[in-house]
């Protein structure tokens, strides 16, 4: 969650700015720190290189979570969540990555330590993850 709240601070973002707003700040930002527009100083052109690969790391994942991009895969996102079995998961530092068939990852964000221990606990995975979390934290499709 404060890799997010960061990023979102990085665009002037909130919850729910849209994503032509995004894009525009997004464009933006890679104008001012692209690193090809710095010619004579070796170490700006390498801060900006690292300055562009935030930047477009952070545009990837606000537009991820974004509400626009939310609601145009809700009929996905909802028959994949109540059809589909759990194959396998990760916990580490607040980020639970569940994995459905075919290798379809989704991240659910600030998933605290005690959810996830009676996530691992539930009689049914499945069952307490369409109750408790699915719809309960930010999330976003990491599938490539």
């Amino acid at each position: 969650m404060k890799k997010i709240a960061s990023y979102r601070a990085l665009f002037g973002a909130t919850k729910t700015t849209e994503l032509a707003e995004l894009k525009k700040t997004y464009r933006n930002l890679i104008k001012e720190w692209h690193p090809d527009k710095i010619q004579d100083d070796e170490a700006k052109k390498e801060e900006a290189a690292i300055k562009s690969k935030v930047i477009i790391e952070a545009y990837d994942l606000l537009v991820s979570i974004a509400p626009e991009t939310h609601a145009a895969n809700l009929e996905e996102y909802t028959k994949l969540t109540s059809t589909s079995i759990i194959e396998d998961f990760d916990y580490k530092a607040g980020t639970l990555k569940i994995i459905f068939p075919d290798n379809v990852v989704y991240e659910y964000f600030g998933v605290p330590e005690n959810t996830y221990v009676k996530f691992v606990n539930a009689p049914s995975i499945a069952r307490f993850a369409k109750r408790h979390i699915y719809n309960s934290f930010t999330f976003r499709n990491v599938s490539k």
